[in-house]
């Protein structure tokens, strides 16, 4: 459990002071309270125990957004957590999640508490993550994505950042240019300029170490802003 105690363990930091201590406080404490070392802060200056409690607590409120709990989400919840924390630790936060599930969670309080406290790489993959949960059934509802924009505003994530991230989860066909943040009218320097800054921003380094799960997520952002480069290059016909 020494890496579990490494996430969790960090949630003793500023996740559990504020909003977010308030929904999970007591059952983290009642869950982990012997013996669990304090989480070390990665590069960005973000405990990866910080991070899995903001998982918990969003991932809580965007599931009861449309007033009913999916399997599907979950599931995905799930899948996620196992990925980085294995079969006994995951099942571990999902007990937390359950506990967030039964109350109501003031999502601007909560994304105000982890703006301040989280760099901006790391906001961007929890909003990528929270799509992810809202499309797990394979379509987005309509109130799903009005709390996933709240919380993306209350996150400081710009509109061209959560237009950005949005679109691979929009039915239809992936529009490359809202992917890059640029509309048809741009020059090909623009294109160019707009990928080199985007692929900077969503590479997977910039999420320092906070496990497989969130490196995957990183991944495929920085592998769509990729795509969405080739294959504007390839209907230009520019290099």
């Amino acid at each position: 459990m020494a890496g579990y105690g490494k996430w969790v363990g960090g949630a003793i930091g500023w996740a559990l002071g504020g909003y977010i201590g308030g929904i999970l406080g007591y059952q983290v404490g009642k869950f982990f309270s012997s013996g669990v070392q304090i989480g070390e802060r990665n590069q960005g200056g973000t405990r990866s125990g910080d991070f899995a409690m903001s998982l918990v607590v969003l991932s809580a409120a965007v599931m009861n957004a449309d007033g009913k709990v999916l399997i599907s989400e979950l599931n995905f919840v799930k899948k996620f957590l196992k990925m980085n924390f294995g079969e006994v630790q995951a099942d571990q936060l999902i007990l937390l999640l359950k506990e967030a599930l039964k109350q109501e969670v003031d999502v601007r309080g909560v994304a105000d508490q982890i703006r301040m406290n989280m760099d901006h790489p790391k906001r961007m993959l929890l909003l990528q993550y929270l799509y992810g949960i809202a499309n797990a059934d394979g379509h987005v509802d309509k109130r799903e994505l009005e709390l996933i924009r709240l919380i993306a505003r209350h996150l400081g994530i710009s509109l061209k950042d959560v237009a950005s991230i949005e679109e691979p989860y929009n039915s239809g066909t992936l529009n490359p240019y809202k992917v890059l943040e640029i509309t048809e009218t741009a020059t090909d320097s623009e294109v160019k300029k707009a990928y080199r800054k985007l692929a900077i921003k969503f590479h997977p380094d910039k999420i320092g170490d906070l496990g497989e799960g969130p490196r995957k997520l990183a991944k495929e952002r920085f592998l769509q802003v990729q795509g969405a480069y080739e294959q504007i290059k390839k209907s230009r016909g520019f290099k």
